[in-house]
C-alpha cells in the first residue's frame, strides 16, 4: 500500500505529534494503521480517513477541447501515541547517513593522495623592449 506523506507536526504541550499522508481510496483506517505499526514501528493512537475526488480538468486548443482527470486519492491523518514527541522529518534516514559516511571515508582517502601544490606563474612570450 503506497502511503506517501503530506505534512507532519512534532507534539506540542497540548497535541500529541501526527502526520498526514496520502494513500489508495480503498485503503482503510484499519490497514493503515496495522501498515505503520508492522512495518514502521510507529505508535499509531488514532486513523482519521477523508475521501477526496481528482481535480477535473480541461484543456482547449485551437481545434479540440480535452477532458481529463486527476486521480481520486484519501487523506489520512495519523495522530501518535504521547510517547512520540518528535516526528523526526529528514533528520534520520539510516540508509542514507551510512552512505555518507562511505562517501566521506572515500573524499578522504583522495584527499590524501593529492598534494596541494602552490601555483605556477606563466610567463608571457612577448619581450618588452
Amino acid at each position: 500500500m503506497p502511503l506517501m506523506m503530506v505534512s507532519a507536526k512534532n507534539a506540542t504541550a497540548r497535541h500529541p505529534a501526527f502526520a498526514i499522508f496520502r494513500t489508495w481510496p480503498r485503503a482503510t483506517k484499519h490497514e493503515i494503521k496495522e501498515y505503520l505499526t508492522k512495518i514502521y514501528q510507529l505508535p499509531v493512537a488514532k486513523v482519521r480517513t477523508m475521501n477526496y475526488e481528482g481535480k477535473r480538468k480541461r484543456l482547449q486548443t485551437q481545434k479540440f477541447t480535452y477532458f481529463y482527470k486527476y486521480a481520486n486519492f484519501k487523506k489520512a491523518v495519523v495522530t501518535f501515541d504521547r510517547s512520540m514527541t518528535d516526528v523526526g522529518i529528514g533528520t534520520h534516514v539510516p540508509e542514507l547517513e551510512d552512505q555518507k559516511e562511505e562517501d566521506e571515508e572515500v573524499m578522504e582517502g583522495e584527499e590524501e593522495s593529492y598534494e596541494r601544490k602552490p601555483p605556477v606563474a606563466i610567463e608571457s612570450g612577448k619581450e618588452s623592449s
